[in-house]
């Protein structure tokens, strides 16, 4: 590369990392910690296979225990990040965390490992609203998707670092791997601990009568009733069971077709490291493009790369169909996390991002079943057009409903001094006034410069 190209690229670069608050950048760090410790999820389909001799109908089953562990926890661990905050949130799910992966790697009976995985999976996946949340919370609106492509940025930096030397760790010892991630969760928590600042908006930390936290109004029944946002949550749900097939049936077919862990931990290291070479350049790329059609493209790179899969049968193969699917990850990933905040009322993040959260978890629930059934009676082909129908589904779906979107979400209007209310737009009704509460009205976020409401607290 040329000086120009270089000095370009330099550029480029501080252009997309600066400006965010120092907050931000210690959550990051955070993330990158956790991912660099990443074990379980990717090896956990090979370590009961190869290492432990079971079917592959029996490891997609611990894979959707662990799923399952994560759809209770979903919902939970949104209402606790509104309701005692985001921080004591996170705090709490990753010293849980680090407990069970130590405790889940010492268990040998097939009972025994199901029944840890599935406390795993509530442990790991309790942290994810509290940090969708934060972002959403210390991040002006307009940085929102730069900031969500950079914390995504910091999970594949980890992975790709992690996915590699892992394969190795678990040629010698698997062990080793899940003691590895116990302790590098637990060192993420401590980053939390004494970093990060609780941030959730001032005012709904605690009632008037002092320190009861206070009735917010927004209810899970609430974001039930909330039409356009749980047609996201469901177009979410089938692009997760696409991507899921990365870490579930991905390892399983390539077992079958002899190849080793190591060579799973190769391949699947371009997913990371591809990420962490084009997340940057393509943030800058998305940032000025609608929505929908990032959506609708990404669904079909991610269903078509997965289907491409059906053709591979060598290492070299398997990573070219990744670098497919790694394309419609690295834009779908922000483009939707910044579709979610949008539709979320500040005081409801937690609640909102729960059940985002949940069609994710329903993926890693029902996605293992899935591959595992599929693979074992019809064979691997099979799963690969299914990822493929999926993902065309998923784009027809984001087309029809995101038609209108910005004018069904934009701004919401201002209060009006007679009544001193305040109009959400798209589907959340009208909040309570301002005199009756005492607090900031929920507004959906739109993109516009961050409030006062919305802004964390000094």
């Amino acid at each position: 590369m040329s000086a120009t190209g270089l000095t370009r690229a330099a550029r480029a670069t501080r252009e997309t990392v600066s400006g965010l608050p120092r907050e931000f950048w210690w959550l990051w760090t955070s993330t990158l910690v956790n991912r660099l410790g990443a074990f379980v999820a990717t090896f956990m389909a090979l370590y009961l296979t190869l290492e432990r001799g079971y079917s592959a109908s029996y490891a997609g089953l611990v894979a959707a225990l662990h799923g399952l562990g994560g759809v209770v926890s979903s919902l939970g661990a949104g209402v606790m990040t509104d309701r005692f905050g985001r921080r004591p949130t996170m705090l709490a799910a990753q010293l849980s965390t680090a407990v069970s992966v130590a405790v889940l790697g010492f268990m040998t009976h097939p009972a025994a490992i199901a029944g840890v995985a599935f406390l795993v999976g509530m442990a790991s996946n309790a942290s994810r609203p509290a940090v969708q949340a934060m972002i959403a919370d210390i991040v002006p609106a307009e940085d929102r998707v730069r900031a969500f492509s950079l914390n995504y940025w910091a999970i594949n930096l980890g992975f790709a670092v992690s996915s590699a030397g892992a394969g190795f760790v678990a040629e010698y010892s698997y062990l080793a791997g899940f003691v590895g991630e116990a302790a590098m969760t637990l060192v993420c928590a401590i980053v939390v601990f004494l970093k990060v600042p609780e941030s959730r908006p001032e005012e709904l930390g605690a009632s008037v009568s002092g320190g009861v936290p206070s009735d917010d109004g927004v209810r899970l029944s609430t974001v039930l009733r909330d039409g356009r946002f749980m047609g996201v949550v469901g177009l979410s749900f089938v692009i997760a069971l696409i991507f899921q097939q990365g870490y579930v049936g991905l390892p399983v077919a390539m077992g079958a077709d002899g190849l080793s862990s190591s060579d799973f931990g190769t391949a699947i290291a371009v997913n990371g490291v591809l990420i962490v070479a084009l997340q940057i350049p393509v943030t800058r790329f998305i940032q000025s493009r609608e929505p929908r059609r990032l959506l609708v493209v990404s669904s079909l790179l991610a269903g078509y790369g997965f289907g491409l899969t059906a053709f591979a049968g060598s290492v070299g193969v398997y990573a070219l169909t990744i670098c497919v699917w790694t394309v419609a990850e690295i834009i779908n990933a922000p483009v939707q996390n910044g579709l979610v905040v949008q539709l979320s009322p500040a005081h409801g993040r937690g609640r909102y991002q729960g059940m985002y959260t949940l069609s994710w978890s329903a993926a890693a629930l029902i996605a293992p079943l899935m591959s595992g059934v599929v693979i074992d009676h019809f064979g691997a082909g099979w799963l690969w057009a299914t990822c493929a129908l999926l993902g065309t589904v998923a784009a027809g779906g984001y087309w029809l409903l995101m038609r209108g979107l910005q004018g069904a979400t934009g701004p919401a209007t201002e209060a009006t001094a007679a009544t001193g209310t305040t109009l959400a737009a798209g589907t959340l009704e009208a909040t309570k006034t301002l005199e009756a509460t005492g607090t900031a009205p929920a507004a959906r976020d739109t993109g516009a410069r961050v409030t006062k409401a919305e802004a964390p607290p000094s």
